[in-house]
């Protein structure tokens, strides 16, 4: 892509200026031919100082030059305001908020002294004792992520892992409850199985079905 200027009534200081300035704005134009392409931050502030620098020199409005060069007004302000800045997106963004580093160690530090003590009592401790400021929730995430929180044992879970079954006859037993509809009564059948065998060991009809029954 090539661009040409009217220089027909221009002066030959800006019939040069003319000149140059198409060369560039083809090079420009090719930068940005397809739309949204990424370009690196060098690139992008180097379209900017050339924007700012021909636009002093030569009077034309920037508007002008961004028209030539097929470069939106709203992308170039957005360039303009990032001028000199790297590409971070998608990174942890710092906040006011967040715990610095002596916060921390001054959590924990208290933690050492007082280590029975829970966390909302350390908390509350601290302010008292005008140590460090931050909530209940802050001093256990501290103390969670440098592992002084939760460290006692527990049982892991046995579901998902089978059932064990009985290696002898008389280890275990079960009781199996049947319901039996017998001209609109209902009547329940207790069993009792061997869980080795499966052998039923005892059963008995009723009516109903109480504690004591069972």
């Amino acid at each position: 892509m090539s661009y040409r200027f009217e220089t027909s009534s221009c002066s030959a200081p800006m019939r040069i200026l003319l000149t140059r300035s198409a060369k560039r704005m083809s090079t420009i134009a090719t930068v940005r031919r397809k739309k949204g392409v990424w370009v690196p931050p060098d690139i992008r502030d180097r379209i900017v100082d050339y924007m700012k620098y021909w636009t002093e020199r030569s009077d034309i409005p920037c508007k002008d030059l961004l028209k030539w060069a097929r470069l939106s007004t709203s992308k170039y302000h957005t360039w303009l305001k990032r001028y000199g800045k790297s590409n971070e997106h998608k990174n942890r963004i710092p906040h006011d908020w967040l715990l610095e580093d002596r916060e921390k160690q001054a959590i924990l530090d208290c933690h050492d002294m007082h280590p029975l003590d829970g966390y909302r009592r350390l908390t509350f401790m601290m302010l008292d004792d005008d140590i460090v400021a931050v909530s209940p929730s802050s001093s256990y995430r501290a103390l969670k992520t440098a592992g002084r929180w939760d460290c006692k044992t527990v049982t892991p879970s046995k579901k998902g892992t089978g059932y064990i079954q009985p290696t002898k006859i008389p280890q275990e037993g079960h009781v199996d409850v049947s319901y039996i509809n017998n001209g609109g009564t209902v009547y329940r059948l207790i069993s009792v199985l061997n869980g080795y065998s499966r052998y039923i060991v005892h059963q008995e009809l009723r009516e109903t079905m109480k504690e004591s029954d069972l």
